[in-house]
């Protein structure tokens, strides 16, 4: 692909290594953003920057904030003691989103995958142990990705939580095997969440 300006190539090169975004499809988003007002494409430059520089990560659960802690773990109308682990942030604004929970969660950043490279201690498990080693959670739902990986996941964190007094829940199998838990409509998702099964059980099956 042949520029005309070393500014645009650059900019079409940075835009291209967005997911799920090519040469192409980078070059059209760049057009538009100069056809655009000034005042907008800088006013997205701006938000951008703001996001990277101010943005936090929750010190209870990990979830993206803007304040140290979350706004979810700040509301005292939460359940602190059910807890529900999920991979990422998208996972927590879909769960959110059927407004079938009232806990608190705890983002692990990931999912073990040796293919990719990430191991246990590239996620956020040692402290969900810690939290719950510290006795103030009564239940904790594994609501990963019913995939090999989020499977692994769940399995590896249950193993670390053996002789600990605490209720394992995973959500109930109304996620198609294989889907990612983002992708699940709001529905099927909030049906999961309330009929949730123990751990135990779902590793018999």
């Amino acid at each position: 692909m042949n520029f005309s300006s070393k500014l645009l190539e650059k900019a079409v090169d940075e835009v291209s290594q967005l997911p799920g975004i090519g040469k192409r499809t980078a070059l059209r988003l760049v057009l538009h953003l100069l056809n655009r007002p000034k005042s907008q494409t800088i006013q997205l430059a701006d938000t951008l920057s703001s996001l990277v520089e101010e943005v936090k990560f929750c010190k209870n659960c990990h979830n993206i904030s803007d304040m140290e802690i979350c706004e979810i773990c700040a509301n005292p109308k939460r359940n602190k003691e059910i807890v529900c682990v999920v991979e990422d942030v998208r996972d927590v604004m879909a769960i959110e989103n059927t407004a079938q929970f009232q806990g608190h969660y705890h983002v692990l950043g990931g999912k073990i995958s040796p293919m990719e490279g990430i191991g246990p201690h590239n996620l956020h498990i040692d402290s969900l142990v810690k939290k719950v080693k510290e006795g103030m959670i009564k239940e904790l739902i594994f609501a990963l990705s019913s995939t090999i990986e989020g499977d692994t996941t769940n399995f590896y964190i249950f193993k670390q939580l053996e002789g600990i007094n605490i209720v394992t829940t995973t959500i109930a199998r109304g996620i198609s095997v294989g889907d990612e838990l983002e992708y699940a409509d709001e529905v099927t998702l909030g049906r999961s969440i309330l009929n949730r099964i123990p751990f135990e059980t779902s590793l018999k099956r």
